[in-house]
């Protein structure tokens, strides 16, 4: 399986997290992609190559201009306003406020920040871009003749919607992928989420539209992060209505009963019939994931990796989470290596 990979990744190094009422060291670091390429080399998976150079139309046909302007400028903004820190979200536009974009970069932060925990730092943009191009590079494969390849991208995306950054998420790379599929002629696509965080960015991307079917597997937000999206009912709109399903799972859950929800998503995607397949691959759905509450241990992610093999559709997976650094390695690549039935 071919891998798309960006050194550009780490110019995204935060400083520092805010979690638990605490500064911590980022959960989302650079060394998480570096163990996911390590196990790409070791196991052989295929080639590596690095990204080409898409514009910028391709972000713009799923992200709002205004939106992208700002995560373009914010560094360069932040700074002039003579913050010496990373450029981090203390103020959001409350029930009750006024919904405008303020002038400074404080307020422009807060209007565009989901949460708090995510900064941007000076080489974010960059690596940002370089991370979208990343899925665009590796979606082009399919384009041309690939039946599954790897998107090894970081900052992750699917927390990022039309105009929101936060959850790590700034460029929603799965759903720009979705989209390029859209694009150049395809009729349906699917886009998975494995991920145990639901993919609040892009359900809200697609969720009045048919010609994109997303499904989440996650963590019930009753008690996960994101919290205020990914409950069982939220079924589309409008056009979209009976195309966005969500499996909202609780703390403890074990492989038998999200594989139930992986086999039922299967279903309604055998019966959806799409030209291609997207994967939002997250593996914090690990037992010893540090931010999560599911169960899932290595040797799961390949049999599932094996399930969606079976739809035997033209397959890109996506990078999103997964934090725990010694194992991310592993379980990514137990994924591939499970669809590619080694």
């Amino acid at each position: 399986m071919l891998t798309v990979y960006s050194e550009k990744h780490a110019l995204h190094n935060p400083r520092g997290e805010l979690c638990g009422g605490e500064l911590v060291v980022p959960f989302e670091c650079p060394a998480r992609v570096e163990h996911i390429l390590q196990r790409v080399k070791k196991v052989a998976l295929g080639d590596i190559i690095a990204p080409g150079n898409f514009g910028i139309e391709a972000v713009a046909r799923v992200h709002d201009p205004a939106y992208v302007r700002f995560l373009e400028s914010c560094w360069r903004q932040w700074s002039a306003a003579g913050y010496r820190g990373d450029a981090i979200a203390t103020v959001w536009p409350a029930r009750g406020m006024q919904q405008r974009i303020p002038e400074h970069i404080e307020g422009k932060l807060g209007y565009y920040a989901l949460a708090c925990e995510t900064a941007i730092t000076r080489g974010t943009w960059e690596a940002a871009r370089a991370s979208v191009d990343v899925a665009l590079t590796a979606q082009a494969a399919l384009r041309d003749g690939e039946r599954a390849a790897f998107a090894l991208c970081r900052p992750p995306g699917h927390h990022a919607a039309a105009d929101l950054f936060g959850g790590y998420c700034f460029i929603n790379n799965a759903a720009v992928a979705t989209q390029a599929f859209i694009d150049q002629g395809a009729e349906r696509v699917a886009l998975l989420d494995v991920d145990f965080h639901h993919g609040n960015g892009s359900q809200a991307v697609f969720y009045d539209r048919s010609d994109i079917m997303f499904l989440s597997l996650h963590g019930d937000p009753k008690y996960a992060f994101p919290h205020f999206l990914g409950y069982a009912d939220e079924t589309g709109c409008g056009a979209g209505e009976g195309y966005n399903h969500n499996y909202p799972m609780g703390p403890g859950t074990c492989f038998s009963t999200w594989g139930e929800a992986l086999a039922d998503a299967c279903r309604n995607i055998r019966n959806y019939a799409p030209d291609a397949l997207v994967v939002s691959l997250g593996v914090d759905t690990f037992e010893h994931d540090p931010i999560s509450f599911f169960r899932l241990t290595s040797e799961d992610f390949r049999r599932y990796g094996a399930t969606i093999a079976r739809l035997d559709l033209p397959t890109l997976f996506v990078m999103e989470g997964g934090y725990a650094v010694d194992e991310i390695g592993i379980n990514a690549v137990n994924v591939l290596e499970g669809y590619e039935g080694r």
